[in-house]
């Protein structure tokens, strides 16, 4: 190698340079000679110490802003250590970060561009590890457009110059591996773009980050910080059937479930305690969790995220989120992840424009932004953004057991028009609405979890009709387990919010759903976006006076809890909260100490006991096999009655019948197949759950006659605002 010439020096020294590795190191000057440089613009004097030398070199200063050069007789590359005397007289003796190998890959590269690289987050972002004998952490990232990226921390003073990254080729992916370096420490990298501007970015595939509102990226180990003890429930996990399994979600926001004193967070560990025996004594079988990974805004709920492989700091370490979800499987709940793959923020440390260009997202906006959320949109036909989210999601349940994701807002990415109007959108090739690049991006992320992790569901929020969002990808659908019913949804709040006295106009909001409701794999989702925003809290929208309000909660909660599909419910409903939904503080958990609350959260607990022990409720949810009407036409004195099957077990089925009005119905007729007993397994109107106690004791015995095309009948009396639940006995 000839002499350093003066434009690389002041490559290196003003940090232009892509390839440091080019200059800095050792490098065979000739066969005889071998020459070493280094760059510290702190050190006063370095020394070159190694096993292949008699006594140190002091190496030559040939630049006052730190660059030092020695050319040493070596017929052969050996291995060394630099002995810096730093200006201020403190010495460190390390190994010199420009002597060794890469450690990705040309395959790993290859993989990696072309969109299959499955586990890249075990090799970009930063990784504890020892390389070439020396123990050190190693640097990776994407930023094909950079002029140049450096590693910057507390280590180097921030200072870009001291630890530039070498650019792998065609890939555009930079790495450095920085010897003796250890967990806990901070950093960024360094982004210098085409246009010369310096910018700070926080790592894409950060296992951690320092707490807001600070936003570094903090060098983290993940591999043996909790010792798991769910083995029994993974196994279980890969062969269950979910579709004829029961599913009562409790959707959860960490920061707001419940607070300490002074409105702290309360931690993961604090949380755990709490939270995973709430769940389980009143028998839920999942709790689906707000977003949890890294971002700037509480208010933002998590779904602004700018670390998606960094669990937040705000409630503590990863490993502490380890040992929630730990904790929940060993009592068999389920725990899944609500997962934004369809925008992230414009936070400058972010990913947007992180290598000076639109390298996540789109560079026209009209395909690359969110104008409702001013967020940026993932360009899902770039093979490399897809792979980070696919590899985002299968390190979500492979590092933290996470059962499964329900991916927010798919309307947003299926449709190119998507709350835009004429001329603000960009159609496909084919001059469609549909984005057909994240389509594709969601069959693959489906097909790809489920090949990985048998046993893990996929659930979509998508709001349209859009069709086959839970068929199979090999028959061309989109591969998601289950699909939010919005219209259920929607329509049943409308419907429960009125008056009764105008709901016999409206009963084909209730009975609508049915026509619909095996076209999908649905769940009935009263989420969070129902108790925010002006909308009031679940038991605020029911209608009437303070009594009538729980009444229908519990009537509401029960036509739920039957109707086909799987459940999920947000936190505080289950006791009646009359306040909406505030992230910024935590649940009225004081209501607890007052008898209607109490009885709601009672009610909560055993409805919930019955829809897991009765597998009529869950058994089949796809088809008419385990659903039937009764009578879905008397809107006169609006009730509605139907029956849940279970396909395998003929005999096995329970009568349903709700009365939407505060009116009681004395003797009222509803026809049966069977003859025999029948008895009451749930009564929402029974005293011990605040109502008036209109029950039907005993064992109700069929008549034979004819009523509602049945040869059966079975007299009730309704409870006002009442549902009931009958199960056939036996006959005697």
């Amino acid at each position: 190698m000839p002499a350093i010439k003066e434009i690389d020096i002041k490559s290196i020294i003003n940090a232009t340079n892509n390839d440091p590795f080019k200059f800095l190191g050792i490098h065979h000057l000739n066969k005889k000679e071998v020459v070493i440089r280094a760059f510290n613009p702190d050190a006063q004097k370095i020394e070159i110490v190694s096993k292949k030398l008699k006594k140190p070199v002091e190496m030559d200063l040939i630049s006052s802003e730190g660059l030092f050069e020695v050319v040493i007789p070596s017929e052969e590359i050996f291995r060394y250590l630099l002995d810096i005397t730093f200006k201020n007289k403190t010495t460190s003796m390390q190994a010199d970060p420009y002597s060794f190998l890469p450690i990705i890959s040309d395959y790993d590269a290859y993989l990696f561009n072309e969109g299959n690289h499955h586990r890249i987050y075990k090799k970009m972002g930063a990784h504890i590890m020892e390389h070439q004998g020396v123990n050190g952490v190693h640097f990776a990232v994407w930023a094909p457009s950079a002029k140049r990226v450096s590693v910057v921390g507390a280590f180097n003073n921030w200072d870009g110059r001291r630890h530039m990254m070498r650019l792998l080729g065609g890939s555009g992916i930079w790495e450095l591996f920085i010897p003796d370096l250890v967990e806990g420490e901070y950093y960024r990298f360094e982004v210098k773009t085409k246009d010369d501007v310096v910018v700070l970015k926080a790592d894409p595939y950060a296992f951690y980050t320092e707490k807001r509102p600070s936003n570094a990226s903090v060098v983290y180990q993940l591999d043996g910080k909790h010792q798991w003890n769910d083995k029994s429930w993974m196994e279980t996990r890969k062969e269950t059937k979910w579709a004829a399994a029961p599913i009562s979600m409790y959707e959860v926001h960490l920061g707001s479930w419940r607070r300490k004193e002074g409105n702290a967070f309360l931690s993961y560990k604090e949380i755990t305690d709490q939270l995973v025996e709430y769940v389980r004594q009143n028998n839920y079988t999942h709790i689906e969790l707000m977003p949890i990974s890294e971002h700037p805004l509480d208010e933002s709920w998590g779904y602004q995220v700018t670390g998606y492989f960094s669990a937040t700091s705000r409630f503590g370490k990863p490993e502490e989120l380890m040992y929630l979800i730990d904790k929940c499987h060993q009592v068999n709940i389920g725990v899944i992840l609500d997962w934004v793959p369809g925008h992230f923020p414009k936070d400058s440390h972010g990913l947007g424009r992180f290598d000076g260009t639109a390298l996540y997202e789109h560079e026209d906006p009209r395909q690359g932004e969110h104008m409702d959320w001013g967020t940026y949109i993932f360009n899902y036909g770039r093979n490399e953004v897809k792979n980070f989210l696919i590899t985002n999601a299968l390190f979500w349940f492979d590092v933290f057991h996470i059962d499964g994701v329900r991916v927010d807002a798919v309307a947003s990415m299926i449709y190119l028009d998507y709350s835009r109007k004429a001329g603000e959108w960009v159609p496909n090739r084919f001059g469609g609405r549909e984005n057909l690049e994240a389509i594709d991006f969601l069959k693959q992320f489906n097909y790809i979890s489920h090949q990985y992790y048998p046993g893990v569901l996929t659930i979509a929020e998508e709001s349209t009709a859009f069709t086959g969002v839970t068929q199979p990808t090999y028959l061309g659908g989109l591969g998601f387990n289950f699909k939010w019913n919005m219209g259920w949804m929607n329509d049943s709040l409308e419907y429960i919010k009125m008056d009764p006295i105008y709901r016999k106009y409206s009963q084909n909001s209730l009975t609508f759903s049915m026509v619909y409701a095996f076209s999908e794999s649905f769940i009935l989702s009263i989420s969070h976006d129902e108790v925010v925003h002006g909308k009031g809290s679940l038991i605020e929208k029911m209608s009437g006076d303070y009594w009538q309000k729980f009444a229908g909660l519990r009537i509401y909660k029960a036509y739920m809890m039957s109707h086909p599909g799987k459940k999920l419910d947000f936190m505080g409903g289950e006791f009646g909260q009359f306040k909406e939904w505030n992230c910024n503080s935590g649940l009225d958990w004081n209501l607890l100490e007052f008898e209607a609350h109490q009885k709601m959260l009672s009610f909560t607990r055993d409805i919930n006991k019955i829809y897991k022990e009765e597998e009529c409720f869950w058994i089949e949810d796809t088809s008419y096999k385990g659903f039937e009407w009764i009578d879905f036409k008397d809107s006169q004195n609006s009730v509605i009655s139907f029956m849940r099957k279970n396909p395998d077990k003929p005999a096995e089925r329970i009568i349903c019948i709700f009365n939407f009005t505060p009116v009681m119905r004395e003797n009222y007729r509803v026809g049966v197949d069977q003859y025999g007993f029948y008895e009451e397994i749930l009564n929402t109107d029974s005293e011990k759950y605040y109502g008036s106690n209109v029950v039907n004791s005993g064992e109700i015995l069929s008549q034979k006659e004819q009523c509602q095309n049945r040869e059966y009948f079975i007299e009730l009396n309704l409870p006002p605002l009442g549902a009931i639940y009958l199960k056939f006995k036996e006959k005697k």
